[in-house]
């Protein structure tokens, strides 16, 4: 048997010996030869000439841009009265004792500069390939008209070559594959280095504009709305306009589906599914994403977004009668008495009746009523078309939300409901949790709110469910503090992913078009004081409640950045895995993988399908990667440094490692 010594090479690792007790743990650290000129061996273990216990537990360290050695519980104990092991820092010098008990304590942050580790990863091939894409995506002039030129490859190539062209650019770079079995391989490499994977079956729709209109118009208005002549009272931004029934104009980062029929809602509920299969075999810790636009018309969507955007404008009208316009939504709090005197005198009821309002779960009980409060008035278990009846104060007389529903469109409500069900069932069976992506304003409130509902009944154990929020808009800080301070009243697991949003130039241009209030922050610097301040908010929140979990899903390194100092201010350890990153596949490899390396949970957001069926999402890619100039020029040097690296070293042939 061979007898492995303290400091022994092993190729590029180095063994370590550690004690415990009468035993001794056996590490191997992943490391650089290069950066460590020698491994101190610790005093206090047996010299070569006494009888060496074996090693009870091989402990096998991803591969990682530092060196140090682990302390086990044995012996740091205080009836051990052995000398303390040193420990060593990055570049292979002795610490004290006390450095080394806070490095194993303190998050690792990582060096996103560091070319080196951050294409550990990758062949030099997929370097050349990653150099190329995104050079391409440079030229304007190649993007403005990439249709016309992905229509001329594929009929000057064939279908053979063409897609033998596209698996070797632009495909190879931005999806994992075909089908399940094909993304497979890339998945378990990604996740042994300590990257995960969001999967998304990225197959759409390759619409005309007209016929985009066409469909949108027909699924986003009611059988009765048609038959109203005159005003039928909807607010402008929550009614269907053929000028933008192409929710595809002006949108690079997020796929859009259109209504056909029940049916076709049927398939995409079975693709989620299939998807969430595909997570979970591929991985025990995965995502899936999911749109709700997907499961069901958006006629519902639309008009319960409008139910409760008026609701929520109800309650921070009489907050403002009450001179409380000022304070944060999640702050607010209406005096109950004066409030049901207000409700009163609007001749909504007598304010007996609306005094039955506030009683039971603890509704009023304190005298007064908050945000929270108001929204729980609305029983998601009523029929909707009855529900909501609410005051003009501008003219004093009472109006329906929402004008009745057939008994068709009742169905296709209830339909959609049982699909989003459905898909949370089967995540939950599987542990694989559920992404449920954000979408247009006029439709997000709808979104929000019954993915509020899942993870109310599905995150009572642990995070399944989680919402996004688009930090870009100006009411998401009141969202998420609302949102966060109903998990922790009612107890559930919080998740949300952050992002700053796919739809500004569209909302933006629409709002303007329309008349009415612009939704986006003002400039990009107020969107990023509102990610920082929402982010912030959920880190507190995890410090002081283990329920709560973000995904801070940004290429933005000073996001990133920001985000791994906060955690080390207030001690979250990343083992936790209550803080997630996550960035698309293809793009921003020098945050995903140091941070994998470094033990942050990351994901990359994995789409797969067939080349021709997911050309719309890689012309989206190639338009994402055009604006983000700044991004993909460091992208670019960086790897074009590690190619260079890789050159000068004789390293530029050696497989991947």
């Amino acid at each position: 048997m061979e007898i492995w010594r303290p400091g022994t090479r092993l190729g590029s690792n180095w063994i370590q010996f550690r004690p415990s007790g009468s035993r001794l743990e056996l590490e191997i650290v992943w490391c650089d030869p290069a950066e460590i000129q020698t491994l101190p061996t610790p005093h206090h273990l047996p010299s070569p000439a006494q009888p060496r216990p074996m090693a009870s537990r091989v402990v096998l360290r991803p591969r990682r841009p530092f060196v140090r050695l682990c302390s086990t519980a044995a012996a740091s104990s205080s009836k051990q009265k052995s000398r303390p092991t040193p420990s060593l820092s990055p570049l292979g010098s002795v610490r004290s004792p006390a450095a080394a008990a806070a490095a194993t304590t303190a998050p690792v942050i990582p060096d996103f500069s560091n070319h080196r580790e951050a294409y550990r990863s990758k062949s030099s091939a997929e370097l050349v390939r990653s150099l190329l894409v995104f050079r391409l995506c440079s030229y304007s002039v190649l993007v403005d008209r990439h249709k016309e030129l992905i229509n001329l490859s594929r009929l000057v190539l064939g279908k053979w070559l063409f897609e033998k062209v596209m698996r070797m650019t632009f495909y190879g770079q931005f999806v994992a594959g075909k089908d399940q079995d094909d993304i497979r391989p890339l998945i378990q490499h990604n996740r042994s280095f300590g990257v995960g994977s969001i999967l998304d079956y990225s197959v759409e729709e390759d619409l005309t504009q007209e016929e985009a209109e066409k469909k949108e118009m027909e699924s986003c208005e009611s059988l009765a709305e048609k038959k109203v002549e005159g005003d039928i009272r909807r607010e402008k931004k929550f009614r269907p306009h053929r000028r933008f029934g192409d929710r595809r104009e002006n949108v690079i980062s997020a796929r859009t589906y259109f209504y056909a029929d029940e049916s076709k809602c049927d398939q995409y509920m079975e693709t989620f599914l299939k998807c969430i299969a595909a997570s979970a075999g591929s991985s025990d810790d995965g995502f899936s994403a999911i749109k709700l636009t997907a499961l069901g018309r958006p006629q519902f969507l639309l008009q319960f977004s409008e139910v409760l955007v008026k609701w929520r404008g109800f309650f921070h009208q009489f907050a403002a009668e009450q001179g409380k316009e000022d304070l944060a939504a999640v702050d607010t709090k209406l005096d109950l008495e004066r409030l049901q005197n207000s409700l009163a005198k609007l001749g909504i009821a007598t304010v007996e009746e609306i005094s039955h309002w506030f009683t039971g779960e603890n509704i009023g009980l304190s005298g007064t009523v908050d945000l929270l409060d108001w929204n729980n008035l609305i029983d998601n278990r009523t029929k909707v078309a009855k529900l909501f009846v609410v005051p003009n104060l501008k003219t004093g007389e009472v109006e329906p939300l929402l004008l009745q529903f057939t008994e068709e469109e009742e169905l296709q409500m209830k339909r959609m409901l049982q699909r989003m069900d459905v898909l949370a069932k089967e995540a939950l069976q599987r542990k694989v949790r559920l992404m449920v992506d954000a979408e247009q304003t006029y439709f997000q409130p709808a979104i929000s709110r019954l993915t509020l509902e899942m993870q109310r009944k599905f995150n009572t154990k642990k995070p399944v469910i989680f919402n996004t929020y688009q930090c870009y808009l100006k009411d998401a800080y009141d969202t998420v503090t609302v949102d966060v301070e109903l998990s922790r009243r009612e107890n559930w697991y919080f998740g949300a992913k952050l992002v700053r949003g796919a739809y500004m130039a569209q909302e933006r241009k629409r709002a303007q078009e329309i008349g009415y209030e612009d939704p986006i922050n003002e400039t990009y610097e107020d969107t990023n004081a509102m990610y920082h301040r929402c982010l912030d908010y959920i880190l507190e929140e995890i410090k002081v409640n283990k329920k709560a979990n973000v995904m801070v899903a940004s290429h933005n390194e000073k996001s990133v950045a920001y985000t791994l100092h906060r955690m080390h201010e207030l001690g979250l350890h990343p083992s936790a895995k209550k803080v997630y990153f996550g960035q698309l596949l293809g793009m921003s490899d020098q945050i995903s993988f140091p941070l994998g390396q470094a033990g942050y949970p990351v994901y990359k957001y994995v789409p797969y399908g067939p080349v021709e069926e997911v050309l719309p999402y890689l012309s989206r890619r190639a338009q994402e990667n055009r604006g983000m100039v700044a991004g993909t020029q460091r992208e670019r040097e960086l790897l074009w440094n590690e190619l260079k690296r890789r050159t000068l070293n004789g390293d530029l042939f050696k497989a991947a490692y």
